[in-house]
């Protein structure tokens, strides 16, 4: 903001300039009425009108008095805030975002407020009927509107303002949601639950042990609430804490007799939240204390960052990370600062939480797009006002007002859920969180036991720091891993479905030691593909260029792009032939296969279809844990987050699926999703087993895995990358082109490809169709650049880009189009 003597605001007249949450290129000026002159300061919201009707939140970004040149500018209609709610910082920020990413402000803007803090003329507000308060705290216009909406329940803000009779409502909406007495609208998320355990309590009445004694004379008529009773005083000489389902299997008896001794006030049952990370291994002791590897490695992380603002920790599954990152963010409190800890998934957000409160009580917070719009914004104003020390979250965290962020940690920064795919902007957070760093002269931490090979490239040539740790913590061993070929299997008939004779021997006897398992096929559905013998014919999606899942517990075939449904066939459309093949594996299959050989198994499945229902995610894993699982089937979820010490056997039923993807980070990612899984097995004094199945057994990468050859796997597929011009030697951007008539995109994306050939020469590629030319309805055609980013100006080639394409969408022959770019698609 611009500096003005409070005497002269009183008489100029001012501009401002801000940022719609619209994917407009600029930022609009609004003239602001001399009475709120004293209110015009960058970072706080404005309510404008934009269009003939349409009322928006904008963030005030610059004040002037220079009236625009080219239209005249409209009043604003009101300022809300007292106080910017977006720093210069975060302005900053978000101006990197949309310049790097090619995106524009408005967008940025859009995915990082919380709704409740950016209303428009459309939003709906509904009454918080669970809320109490006191309806003499109202003023007038507030107590219409909550007149307004006991009768209706829901209103719109176009029909709050009618009710009023005045533009601007938005001051009054904030102070009802402060209130807590409005809700935004919107589809309430499942929130993640956590997990409550029953503990079982003697009633202090039998610490006396005349009462005692006389309890076991009246329980002799009762033989097994005595043996109940024997067993928790057996086992509360070695817990503090007894589980109601350790007591029941020490005792043997069934939950009724426990109920029993409940009823009778002999028990006490209460239940206790408690962490899903597996007791011993994954617990840490609120006073644990890092080993010898651990406080190298820590000192090493210190001194990097004397000098450096980014270091990789490079450390080995299970090697205790976590611990270390614990110390660290410590060491940032005492300084009074804060600590950002990005987590790729969402899941995972709830499962550390438990972990670190242990440590940091209420001076950390979960954040993440699950929760509602409401809570999210009551987090954004705790964080600006300093009230939160750590943020635990998923990508959109970075977004946050911090006031004096001291340190990032990514944690699993090599993981692909940090990249956010639609809608603009598409950033990476892990790279957007260095920029961040940068900005606020925090020092990030990046974590992995896979890095990413653009991170290991940055950490290898001195632009970032690299701690390795290399020990597992507790002299946790390396699970055993051995390759299976499918081919031999078969031609040998020792394979029954899709399960060699190795791998359900294995499982046999894990299963004989009450040991438990996790099998992992990267594929969900029943089988992915139908197919006639007779003429080849596929079931397709009718919006898709893919064939069609078959879902078993559905009875139908499922589109995963649009989600789209049929029936399942039973003669071939095509010719009528009635020999329908399946091919293919997915992970209902399998769990389908698995009940018919393993009939006494108990076995669940998590995938996408299984963790849809409210809860569900959270029900899986904890009867997993329970042990009232003995086989867990799974997709790429298995492969993140939980622990458990008594799952000692992994199956990946077929590696080649994961490894043969037609994409250049597929040998990566295959070597860093394997890794992770085959990371789950062994746990304390439990070496764990690893079961690879695949047709190819002498693949390099299937070499690397076993040999846990990171650096191998790195050094072999820089040769390529640098080979065929793909990062982190080459800068890549995609550009799709959709439309919904083929041939009219055809035309055009052989235009913009020849207008960007023309300035920009071989680094363009293409137009060509994507693996998946068609999705839901859209034709898509891909432009691909590829820039050499030591020898060429990448903003220079940005700019150009972006202008190419304004002057290709302005061009009235290209209507109907539309343009998504992609910067780092990968």
């Amino acid at each position: 903001m611009i500096d003005f003597e409070i005497g002269e605001l009183n008489h100029q007249t001012l501009f401002v300039e801000v940022i719609l949450p619209l994917a407009i290129p600029k930022t609009y000026t609004y003239r602001v009425p001399v009475h709120l002159n004293s209110y015009a300061q960058q970072g706080r919201r404005a309510v404008v009108q934009f269009g003939k009707s349409k009322i928006y939140t904008a963030i005030i970004y610059k004040v002037s008095k220079l009236a625009p040149e080219k239209y005249e500018a409209k009043y604003l209609l009101d300022i809300i805030d007292d106080q910017p709610i977006v720093s210069e910082t975060q302005i900053k920020f978000w101006h990197w975002i949309a310049d790097y990413y090619l995106c524009t402000l408005g967008e940025v803007m859009a995915a990082a407020l919380p709704s409740a803090l950016k209303l428009a003329s459309e939003t709906r507000i509904i009454l918080n009927l669970e809320h109490e308060f006191d309806r003499n705290l109202l003023n007038d216009k507030e107590f219409l509107i909550l007149d307004a909406l006991e009768l209706r329940h829901e209103l719109s803000i176009n029909e709050i303002t009618k009710i009023l009779a005045q533009k601007s409502v938005f001051p009054l909406l904030k102070s009802l949601l402060e209130k807590k007495i409005i809700f935004i609208s919107e589809e309430i998320s499942e929130k993640y639950q956590p997990k409550r355990v029953a503990i079982i309590q003697l009633n202090d009445f039998y610490d006396d042990k005349e009462n005692l004694k006389q309890l076991f004379e009246i329980l002799e008529r009762a033989p097994k609430q005595l043996d109940a009773l024997l067993a928790y005083l057996k086992l509360k000489k070695e817990k503090t804490e007894i589980k109601k389902s350790d007591l029941l299997e020490a005792a043997s008896v069934s939950s009724g007799i426990v109920k029993a001794l409940i009823d009778k006030d002999i028990f006490i049952q209460k239940d206790k939240v408690v962490s899903r990370f597996a007791e011993g291994d994954n617990s840490i002791p609120s006073d644990f204390i890092l080993n010898d590897h651990q406080l190298k490695a820590l000192k090493q992380i210190n001194e990097s960052f004397i000098d450096k603002s980014v270091t990789l920790l490079h450390g080995i599954t299970s090697s205790g990370k976590t611990q270390i990152y614990i110390r660290l963010i410590e060491e940032y409190l005492e300084k009074g600062q804060q600590a950002l800890y990005l987590l790729p998934e969402i899941a995972l957000t709830g499962q550390m939480i438990e972990r670190l409160q242990v440590y940091f009580g209420n001076q950390i917070i979960v954040y993440h797009s699950k929760f509602n719009d409401n809570e999210r914004a009551e987090i954004w104003q705790k964080v600006l006002n300093n009230e939160i020390k750590i943020v635990l979250g998923a990508r959109s965290s970075i977004f946050l007002p911090f006031s004096d962020l001291g340190l990032i940690i990514v944690d699993e920064e090599h993981e692909a859920s940090f990249k956010q795919y639609d809608p603009a902007p598409r950033y990476n957070a892990r790279d957007a969180a260095i920029v961040l760093g940068a900005l606020t002269n925090a020092k990030l931490l990046l974590g992995s036991a896979t890095p990413a090979l653009e991170t290991y490239y940055n950490a290898l040539n001195g632009k970032y720091g690299l701690v390795k740790l290399t020990i597992r913590y507790g002299g946790v061993k390396m699970p055993d891993i051995e390759v299976v070929s499918i081919s031999e299997e078969r031609s040998r008939k020792l394979i029954k479905e899709n399960f060699t004779s190795v791998l359900l021997k294995q499982i046999q006897e894990k299963l004989d030691k009450k040991e438990q398992i996790i099998l992992f096929q990267n594929r969900r559905g029943y089988v992915p593909v139908l197919i006639c013998k007779t003429c080849g014919n596929t079931p397709k999606c009718i919006n898709c260029d893919v064939s069609l899942t078959y879902h078993k517990a559905s009875g139908k075939l499922h589109c995963h792009y649009c989600g789209y449904k049929e029936e399942n066939i039973t003669e071939c459309p095509a010719c009528g032939s009635k020999h329908i093949e399946y091919k293919g594996l997915g992970t209902e299959k399998v769990e389908d296969d698995l009940k018919v050989i393993l009939p006494e198994a108990k076995i669940a499945r998590l995938d996408y279809d299984t963790t849809r229902n409210k809860n569900a995610h959270s029900i899986i894993l904890n009867d997993f844990e329970d042990k009232k699982i003995d086989i867990l089937v799974g997709t790429q979820m298995v492969a993140k987050g939980l622990d458990f010490d008594n799952v000692t056997l992994i199956g990946i039923i077929n590696a080649d699926s994961i490894i043969q993807f037609p994409d250049f980070r597929a040998y990566e990612r295959s070597f860093q999703m394997l890794s992770q899984v085959a990371g789950r097995a062994g746990r304390r004094n439990k070496q764990g087993k690893v079961i690879i199945q695949t047709y190819d057994v002498k693949h390099r990468i299937i070499k690397q895995i076993v040999d846990n050859d990171y650096e191998g796997m790195y050094r072999e597929e820089m040769i390529e990358r640098k080979q065929f011009k793909y990062p982190p030697y080459y800068k890549i951007i995609h550009i799709d082109l959709k439309h919904k008539d083929l041939g009219k995109l055809l035309l055009m994306a052989d235009n913009l490809g020849k207008l960007l050939r023309h300035h920009l020469g071989e680094m363009v590629l293409g137009p060509q169709s994507p693996l998946i030319g068609r999705i839901r309805n859209y034709y898509i055609q891909t432009i691909i650049i590829k820039m050499d980013w030591k020898n060429q100006s990448v903003t220079k080639i940005k700019s150009l880009i972006k202008e190419k394409i304004a002057d290709f969408e302005s061009d009235n022959i290209n209507n109907g189009i539309f343009v998504q770019v992609d910067v780092d698609p990968y």
